[in-house]
């Protein structure tokens, strides 16, 4: 007896692929409308993408529904490393990023919502392809794995297994009982508020082009930007204040959302992380505010407005940018980088450690302190109203310890080949938390082309480990894991 369902593994991954050529086809009519030759590449990467996949799936249709925790982490891991070569297809094929390595990098940039890039002139990039890449972050915000639960039944009970495996975050909140609901009902509120911002973006004076491409990457929370000069290039401060609105969108918990639908607004009030996440945004952006209006001649509405918006960027691990903050001063540049370790709510599309991991630590340390005050009395540590479970707590210290491990051997891995510490440090955080940029050779002017391929393999690691919450990837380097009766 094997120990893994392979079949339904080959299965579900061939499913992906197949997927995954669908969608590059919705990008054929963009290719024959700007007319920029690159519709020869899109129908062949589709046609392998989805040829490779019917055969992986047709040989392996027939196979057991039973899907073990275990089978689910390798499936999502798969999954994503077969996307990933699969999406490096239209790159390679129009010759945008001849070098599979870079290429491979970007793509793993665009599904995980990082939104590094090796592209040096975003600009001279065919349009088919710029919408290719924007469109690898809108599947990747959410989760192909999360859609092919959606909308794939015939995973049965084995979708819980699937999901947990891939939604970001400590838990995973359901909206409704039967799982493929759940998954459902997200992706019609990822649907949904992608479309209400590409009619925002081109009422503020976005063409549809720039308006598609900006709302698949900012509710993703991913940063691929049409521009060179990212959204800088849009002077248009109501284009700015839309983007930094449906970046806090997209950090938020979509559970949240539901809530909204059903006019539950006094949950979202009663919110803990919702409330930290609100607090911090508005704290940040006042100390950046007040810091450039004492050592630069910007008005107060154009401080508030740049601090709001790289604010927005960083906590959500967006990526975009409007100005560079590594030249506002010292202070700021450390409380940008100290930002990055935070990310946004669990159960939104934002990497990073997540706030409510930041919370719970505190709140636990806090605890701590009391119980050494009154060692006879039983005082859980609370979270919503609600005692939580001393498990949970210690997968939460587990995941900092191991989150800073791979920070630091990161910076470390960096720093042996050659570079400095502030760059090796921010390379390494904006991997691991799917910024984007960094600080250092990686801050907002600039990008990731100058790192030798093993590098750029090496940080594409990290924004997979990153993206998969570290325990889904590394859990398969145990022993444990492949041992037949373990």
């Amino acid at each position: 007896m094997n120990r893994f369902n392979l079949r339904l593994i080959t299965n579900v991954v061939g499913l992906l692929l197949m997927m995954n050529g669908f969608f590059m086809v919705t990008c054929i009519p963009t290719c024959i409308w700007f007319g920029d030759g690159d519709t020869r590449a899109f129908v062949i990467s589709a046609a392998i993408s989805f040829n490779i996949g019917f055969l992986m799936w047709f040989y392996s249709r027939q196979h057991n529904k039973k899907l073990t925790y275990r089978d689910g982490y390798l499936i999502v891991t798969i999954g994503w490393l077969a996307l990933a070569l699969s999406g490096c297809l239209p790159f390679l094929a129009s010759g945008t990023i001849p070098n599979l390595t870079s290429a491979f990098f970007e793509t793993v940039s665009g599904y995980t919502t990082t939104g590094s890039s090796v592209l040096t002139d975003i600009e001279s990039v065919p349009r088919g392809v710029l919408l290719w890449r924007s469109m690898t972050q809108w599947i990747g915000g959410m989760g192909i794995i999360v859609l092919t639960v959606a909308i794939l039944p015939i995973l049965g009970v084995g979708g819980m297994q699937l999901f947990m495996a891939e939604s970001p975050g400590p838990t995973a909140s359901k909206l409704h009982p039967r799982i493929t609901e759940t998954a459902k009902r997200l992706w019609y509120i990822y649907a949904a508020l992608t479309c209400v911002e590409i009619f925002a973006l081109k009422f503020a004076g976005m063409s549809w082009y720039d308006a598609i491409n900006h709302a698949f990457t900012t509710i993703s929370t991913g940063g691929f930007s049409t521009r060179n000069a990212s959204v800088a290039a849009f002077e248009s401060p109501a284009i700015h204040y839309i983007i930094s609105l449906f970046m806090f969108f997209g950090g938020l918990n979509f559970t949240l959302f539901y809530f909204v639908l059903k006019l539950q607004i006094g949950e979202i009030a009663k919110n803990e992380e919702f409330r930290f996440y609100l607090g911090l945004t508005i704290f940040a952006t006042l100390v950046s505010t007040i810091f450039l209006q004492m050592n630069a001649d910007a008005g107060w509405e154009k401080s508030f407005r740049d601090s709001l918006f790289q604010v927005l960027s960083i906590v959500t691990t967006t990526g975009f940018a409007t100005a560079d903050y590594t030249t506002w001063g010292y202070f700021l540049t450390l409380m940008f980088f100290l930002l990055m370790f935070f990310g946004a709510s669990a159960g939104s599309t934002a990497g990073g450690i997540k706030i409510v991991r930041h919370m719970l630590i505190v709140k636990n340390g806090w605890t701590e302190l009391k119980r050494i005050m009154h060692p006879a009395a039983i005082i859980p540590v609370r979270y919503n109203g609600k005692a939580v479970e001393q498990k949970i707590i210690y997968n939460i210290l587990a995941f900092f310890f191991i989150y800073l491990t791979v920070f630091i051997l990161g910076c470390i891995v960096m720093t042996m080949y050659g570079y400095d510490l502030l760059t090796s440090a921010g390379a390494t955080i904006s991997s691991l938390g799917n910024i984007g940029p960094g600080i250092g050779g990686v801050g907002p002017a600039y990008n990731f082309a100058f790192f030798p391929e093993s590098a750029k393999v090496f940080l594409a690691f990290l924004m997979l480990l990153g993206r998969l919450e570290l325990f889904t990837i590394l859990l398969l380097f145990l022993p444990a894991f492949w041992r037949r009766n373990s």
